[in-house]
Order: C-alpha cells, then structure tokens, then sequence
C-alpha cells in the first residue's frame, strides 16, 4: 500500500474482519456488527474485494475441512501492515481534525 492509497471503507472492514478465518457471509455479518450495521457488502462487492484482496497478496484462503463446501479467507502479514498504515492514516485525520476543530474555541453544538 503506497503512503497516498487509502482504503475504502469496505476494504477496511473486510481486512478487520478476517483477523479470524471467515467464509464469505460471516464477513458480511463481521463488517456490519463492527460497524453498528452501516456497512452492508453486498455479495458482488464482496467477493470482487476477496478477489482482489488476494491478488495483493492481502489475504489467502484458509485451510478448511474437507467436508466443508464453504470457502474461509485470512488476513496475511501484508494484509495486517495495510491494516495498521490504514489505522495510522485515520488517526492522523482525526488528530488534525480534532486539532482544527479545538482552535475555534467553540464546543459541539455552540453557534460561531
């Protein structure tokens, strides 16, 4: 992930998911609990992101059970460094956000 690429916010879910190996819809039902149910990957979102998430060297497909029709994916090492870039990222955003913000002197909800 390049210093300037920022991860959509599907991708950021769809990562933080898989810090366990998941199947496809119990990373849909991962992303919307994280997310207080705001964020809802529909199937073609999601498995064109597995897609290419694993093309990037981002995820992998878990070993499963043999019996097991159902396909788990996985964070990788580079998967998780995405990750923590992507958390410095926002935490920069909020800090000078909150930076900007706390100059004006005024408090949520008073007028300027």
């Amino acid at each position: 992930m390049s210093e300037t690429s920022a991860l959509t916010e599907a991708v950021f879910y769809i990562l933080l998911s898989l810090d366990q190996p998941r199947h496809g819809y119990g990373i849909m039902q991962e992303a919307a609990r994280m997310s207080g149910g705001r964020v809802h990957l529909a199937a073609g979102t999601l498995y064109g992101a597995l897609n290419t998430l694993s093309g990037k060297g981002w995820i992998e497909a878990a070993s499963v059970n043999a019996d097991s029709r159902q396909k788990k994916y996985c964070l990788t090492p580079a998967g998780r460094a995405a990750l923590r870039q992507e958390l410095t990222r926002l935490e920069e955003l909020v800090r000078n956000g909150r930076a900007v913000l706390g100059e004006t002197g005024n408090k949520e909800g008073e007028e300027e």
